[in-house]
C-alpha cells in the first residue's frame, strides 16, 4: 500500500513541474518582443561614434567623438532618455534609436543609408536653406527646417525635389532676399544630413514661420503641431 502511494505522489509531483513548466514556458511565449539594445559598449566604433557625434550636437555631450562607450557617453544617453520620455538605461535601443532620429540602415552592417538618393548638390543646398533660413536656431529646429523641405518633396502639393521645393517662387525669404547663397557651418550640414536620413521633428510639417515676423494672414489658418526655438511649424 505504501509503494501504490509513493508511486502515486511522484507521478502526481512529476505532473505538476510539467504543468508549471508548461506555464512558464507559455507565459514567455505570449511576453511580448523586449527592446533589443543596438549600441552598447560592445558595438562597433562606426555606430558609438554616430551616437556621440548627435548627442554632441544637441548639446547632451561633452566628451571625445572616439567610439568609446564610456561613462560619459552612457550619461549622455541617460541624459537624453531623460529629457526625452524614454527608459532611462544607458542602452540606445530601438525606441532611443527611433527618437535619435536614427535607422538601423545607418548603422554598420545595415543597408546603405537613406540618404544616399539625395546627391552631394543636394545636402549642400539643403544645408544652405537651413543655415539661411535657420541659423541661431535650436539644433533639433534646423533639422526641422531641413524636415519641411524634404516632406514637401514628397507631397504631390509641392515639386519633387528639392532644388524644385526651395526655388519654388516666394516659397522662402532667403531665396528672396539672396541669403540662399551664404555658405553654411558644419551645423547646418550636419542638419541637413540628419533630416535626410528621417529625422523629422515636425512631425510631417509642410510649413513653418516665425510669429514675430511672419505677415500673411494665411500662414495662421495652418493647423500648428509643434513649436522650436523662434519657429511654428505647421500643417
Amino acid at each position: 500500500m505504501k509503494r501504490k502511494w509513493k508511486i502515486y505522489l511522484m507521478l502526481f509531483v512529476s505532473l505538476a513541474v510539467v504543468g508549471v513548466s508548461t506555464a512558464v514556458a507559455v507565459s514567455v511565449a505570449n511576453e511580448p518582443a523586449m527592446e533589443v539594445a543596438i549600441v552598447g559598449a560592445s558595438s562597433s566604433k562606426s555606430d558609438i561614434k554616430l551616437i556621440q557625434q548627435k548627442l554632441k550636437n544637441w548639446g547632451y555631450y561633452t566628451g571625445s567623438v572616439d567610439g568609446i562607450y564610456g561613462s560619459k557617453t552612457k550619461a549622455a544617453v541617460k541624459y537624453f532618455q531623460r529629457r526625452n520620455g524614454l527608459t532611462v538605461d544607458g542602452i540606445v535601443g530601438n525606441k532611443t534609436l527611433k527618437a535619435m532620429g536614427i535607422s538601423s540602415s545607418m548603422l554598420s552592417g545595415g543597408s546603405s543609408s537613406t540618404n544616399s538618393k539625395f546627391s552631394s548638390s543636394d545636402v549642400k543646398l539643403l544645408a544652405r536653406l537651413i543655415y539661411a533660413e535657420a541659423r541661431g536656431e535650436p539644433y533639433q529646429g534646423q533639422v526641422a527646417v531641413g524636415a519641411v523641405v524634404l516632406n514637401r518633396v514628397k507631397s504631390s502639393s509641392f515639386p519633387n525635389t528639392i532644388s524644385g521645393v526651395i526655388y519654388q517662387p516666394y516659397a522662402f525669404t532667403c531665396v528672396n532676399d539672396g541669403q540662399i547663397n551664404l555658405s553654411p557651418n558644419q551645423t547646418a550640414i550636419n542638419a541637413a544630413n540628419d533630416a535626410m536620413n528621417g529625422w523629422d521633428p515636425t512631425y510631417g510639417c509642410l510649413y513653418y514661420y516665425n510669429p514675430k515676423v511672419a505677415t500673411s494672414k494665411w500662414i495662421y489658418s495652418r493647423k500648428t503641431v509643434v513649436t522650436i526655438g523662434q519657429h511654428v511649424f505647421a500643417l
